[in-house]
């Protein structure tokens, strides 16, 4: 099944592509390499979902911001090449959690990102090498930002 068959197998809404909040694009292509830009959990209304884990929300809510990040993350791809099939693999992920300085579950947060690639790009494809840390902040007070790099077929 091709990469966009199984988006669209799993009945996933995506937002719309999010706009760069800064001086940045949001994916920059280098020979078979797309570099994506920090995302953050953008729904398909246009707003972020907002919160520190561990004093606004809890780890399921985090882990639900960063599911949702995958999807904005799906979207960019989407729009900067056209289709998801013409990726190859999830190559590198790392994720940032806003969360108290005592909250040290940033893998099982990050694990919602990491599941719905898994879930869109499969076993082989959609599981990558990972990093997961806290910060003490993020940009507009969101729960997490995620950045990746993808690899594309030759």
């Amino acid at each position: 099944m091709s990469f966009d068959a199984a988006l669209d197998a799993l009945n996933l809404e995506l937002p719309p592509a999010p706009k760069a909040m800064g001086l940045y694009k949001p994916a920059v292509t280098v020979g078979n390499l797309v570099y994506l830009s920090g995302h953050g959990p953008l729904s398909p209304d246009g707003t972020l979902q907002l919160g520190k884990v561990g004093v606004d929300v809890d780890q399921e809510v985090g882990y639900a911001a960063a599911r949702q990040t995958g999807l904005a993350m799906l979207a960019t791809l989407k729009a900067h090449l056209g289709s998801l099939d013409k990726i190859k693999r999830l190559v590198k992920t790392f994720g940032m959690v806003n969360c108290q300085d005592s909250f040290t579950q940033q893998p099982a947060v990050i694990n919602g990102f990491s599941e719905l690639m898994k879930e869109v790009f499969g076993e082989d494809c959609g599981i990558a090498a990972r990093s997961a840390i806290g910060v003490n902040a993020l940009p507009a007070g969101m729960t997490v930002e995620v950045e990746a790099i993808f690899e594309l077929k030759d």
